[in-house]
């Protein structure tokens, strides 16, 4: 006799059926993912003080700060507060303990390894089909004929226009690897002639560089960053 193990208001799933179904879902490489992780984090002890103090934080983060609040928590998240305080928390505690026992050392080196792709910048963008028109709009702003953001407003074919040609802040990472080279090499305020990028001809101009920093915003993130590369190394080894 196949066992019961899930009802779903009026319907009841056996075992057999939990997997398809989870495939059907598209939910597989999550239960992979966190089996993984599972796994990863087991031998990791919490003493209860520090269980109390991810709890208080827990709550203070998702802003769960009255009863009422909690109940409604826990209701649209299937769990009761003994499960959340006892299995789910601490299970969020270990994984960040996981991830300082393994990269925090690391941090630093990766951080100048991703400084450049991390920096954020405010540029000017006017973007054209036509090379006869780039060319034109480009020896307009060098010459001082017209400003930047006029041109942009009239003639650039992208949404950059509704916005005077002003795009930012932006990390350098996120930016089209054309565009993101230059301004990286740039000094505020420096012109770059018509380059393509993406089927058009662009006109750039760096107006400010903001630097990364290394602060604890920038710690937590690359942490998961680091985290994250190793859960999808194991998955990949896993279905391998």
């Amino acid at each position: 006799m196949t066992a019961v193990l899930l009802q779903i208001r009026n319907r009841t799933l056996c075992g057999e059926e939990i997997v398809p179904r989870l495939a059907s879902y598209q939910m597989l490489p999550q239960l992979y993912r966190e089996s993984i992780i599972d796994e990863a984090i087991a031998p990791i002890d919490c003493t209860a003080e520090e269980i109390v103090n991810a709890s208080q934080q827990f709550y203070e983060q998702n802003q769960l700060l009255d009863q009422t609040t909690q109940q409604l928590w826990l209701k649209q998240h299937g769990m009761s507060r003994d499960f959340l305080e006892t299995v789910f928390i601490p299970r969020l505690l270990k994984i960040e303990k996981f991830k300082h026992q393994n990269w925090h050392h690391k941090l630093e080196s990766y951080f100048l390894q991703r400084k450049r792709s991390l920096d954020r910048v405010i540029y000017s963008l006017i973007r054209v089909k036509e090379a006869e028109i780039a060319r034109e709009l480009y020896f307009r702003i060098q010459e001082k004929e017209q400003s930047f953001a006029e041109l942009a407003r009239e003639y650039s074919q992208g949404p950059e226009a509704q916005v005077n040609g002003i795009l930012g802040p932006a990390e350098l990472g996120t930016i089209h690897p054309n565009l993101a080279h230059l301004l990286a090499i740039s000094l505020p305020g420096q012109l770059w002639h018509p380059i393509p990028v993406e089927g058009w001809l662009a006109i750039v101009r760096l107006e400010t560089l903001i630097p990364a920093q290394f602060d604890l915003a920038m710690r937590q993130r690359l942490l998961r960053e680091l985290f994250e590369i190793w859960v999808q190394e194991q998955i990949g080894e896993m279905l391998n």
